[in-house]
């Protein structure tokens, strides 16, 4: 790829690749040093890909810790930002976190950074957040501005603006020109919505966007499967969401009779509380049903020796409940896993990686969607299990690719655990309408969470309030729906050659 990296100011939105920025980071190294901001889980990773790809130093790569401690073993230059005493930023490469920038501040704008990188960028979505409103000035500041992100936005085209602000100041004379062209349509709020798809997606293109997808860069990437599994609820343990529901239907009923607007507004708040109230009961519902499911998948795993690479898998849920189930009931059957989540301190998350990616012990990791889902590489899995979905799209995507990266020697197969007449009735198609207009605005065209073959457990009737554009197929059991992990874990062959069982398109 050829670049002019000859205007005063050059700014450019990537898609997510971090040795290419790195790379264009050293076709400017008069204005070093460089200022590197990211999530905190990644910080050190930068530090490494950094030394192994410019090979400088490791005491010019300084990173800012919140506190000081642990094995230091590559030599980078470690400071705290919560000591007392002045720090000094004076690395050729200085890396710290979003969470780090708001206490620095200061520092940040009196020093002299013409370089900066800000990875996963859509951490600056929020306009009102303390990290957004500190990062931009520092960005704008820069002669050389990087954005790193796979998904810019995750829900909606109004997460974009203060990263195009960031970049390219002088589009739009305020957010209300922005979102009165590009996000018309929201329910809950204003400019939630989306509109002129076409449009941004062009404007983007033209000035400041640099994207490539992974089907049009990553040719050796074998392919990605996503099975729908559907989950049979005892009726017990849905009693709770279904009188949630029935509460969600009577409110419904008022906001279409209420001819007050701030009636609506007052009535469609509690709306969206009892969603959510909705999404939580609705977790408790589904733990029975997605510990049995688990249970279906670990009888079948061969006990009698090492599991081979390609039999460990991912499990993502979202509720800290549902995470805590899952980790006990996996402990309880001597499942030798891994878990990361929001409490998994930053320091120690690269080592819970590299057990799992390395250890044949080590079979499962247990993964918060957020916090497992960004910055960690877990190709050693190739299955993963969500046994909950979430609200952003651009949150599943990530989490999905955790295992479908550089790296990734087989198919990647993919099961949603849904279950009917909970809020994964709503979730799903809410996803996939975020989606499609998140695909027009990034690349150009409508982008769904495709499905190769639903699995249901109950009846087709049921079936069809999920599945947007498939057909349900017949309803095979529960042991149908773990055939193709178990005979992978079985026949060396089909692992070693996917080829002969997945052929690339």
């Amino acid at each position: 790829m050829v670049m002019d990296l000859n205007p005063l100011v050059w700014n450019i939105f990537f898609s997510k690749w971090n040795p290419l920025a790195i790379a264009v980071a050293s076709c400017v190294r008069e204005s070093w040093p460089v200022l590197i901001l990211t999530p905190s889980s990644l910080r050190l990773h930068w530090a490494s890909m950094i030394q192994q790809w410019l090979n400088i130093p490791s005491s010019d790569i300084l990173v800012v810790l919140s506190q000081c401690g642990g094995s230091n073993k590559s030599g980078f230059s470690l400071v705290s930002y919560n000591t007392k005493g002045t720090i000094h930023l004076d690395g050729l490469f200085n890396i710290l976190s979003y969470d780090a920038v708001p206490k620095l501040q200061n520092l940040l704008m009196s020093s002299e950074f013409k370089v900066v990188i800000a990875d996963e960028s859509h951490f600056l979505k929020n306009a009102q957040a303390k990290r957004t409103t500190s990062t931009l000035p520092v960005i704008k500041k820069a002669q050389y501005a990087i954005l790193l992100s796979g998904t810019p936005a995750l829900s909606r085209p109004i997460e974009l603006f203060k990263q195009l602000e960031a970049l390219y100041p002088d589009v739009f004379k305020n957010v209300h020109e922005y979102g009165n062209r590009y996000c018309k349509g929201g329910i809950f709020g204003m400019y939630q919505g989306a509109s002129n798809h076409e449009e941004l997606h062009n404007l983007m293109k033209a000035t400041l966007m640099i994207r490539r997808l992974k089907k049009d860069v990553l040719y050796e990437l074998p392919m990605k499967r996503r099975q729908q599994v559907f989950l049979d609820l005892a009726e017990k343990d849905t009693k709770q969401v279904n009188a949630l529901f029935h509460e969600l239907e009577i409110l419904k009923g008022k906001i279409k009779a209420s001819n007050s607007k701030e009636e609506v507004d007052a009535l469609k708040f509690a709306e969206k509380n009892l969603i959510n109230k909705i999404f939580t009961e609705s977790a408790e519902a589904k733990i029975p049903a997605v510990v049995d499911y688990l249970a279906t998948m670990i009888e079948h795993l061969p006990s009698h020796s090492p599991l081979k690479a390609g039999c460990k898998f991912l499990i993502f849920a979202h509720h800290q409940s549902m995470i805590d189930s899952i980790h006990q009931f996996l402990l309880k059957k001597k499942v030798d896993c891994i878990r990361i989540d929001g409490n998994t301190p930053a320091a120690s998350r690269q080592a819970l990686v590299i057990d799992f990616q390395e250890k044949d012990s080590v079979k499962v990791a247990v993964l918060s969607i957020r916090a497992g889902g960004v910055g960690l590489t877990l190709t050693a899995a190739s299955t993963v299990v969500f046994a909950e979905l979430s609200w952003t799209p651009g949150d599943l995507i990530q989490a999905e690719d955790r295992a479908h990266r550089i790296g990734q020697a087989s198919s990647v197969n993919i099961y949603y655990l849904l279950a009917n007449d909970t809020v994964d009735d709503i979730i799903w198609d809410v996803v996939q309408s975020k989606l499609e207009n998140l695909g027009q605005m990034l690349d150009g065209h409508e982008n769904t969470l495709e499905v190769a073959a639903s699995q249901p457990k109950s009846s087709p009737a049921k079936q069809r309030t999920l599945n947007l554009s498939l057909q349900p197929k017949s309803s095979p059991s529960k042991q149908t729906t773990l055939d193709s992990f178990i005979k992978r874990c079985n026949n060396t062959d089909d692992y070693e050659n996917p080829k002969l069982k997945y052929p690339r398109q």
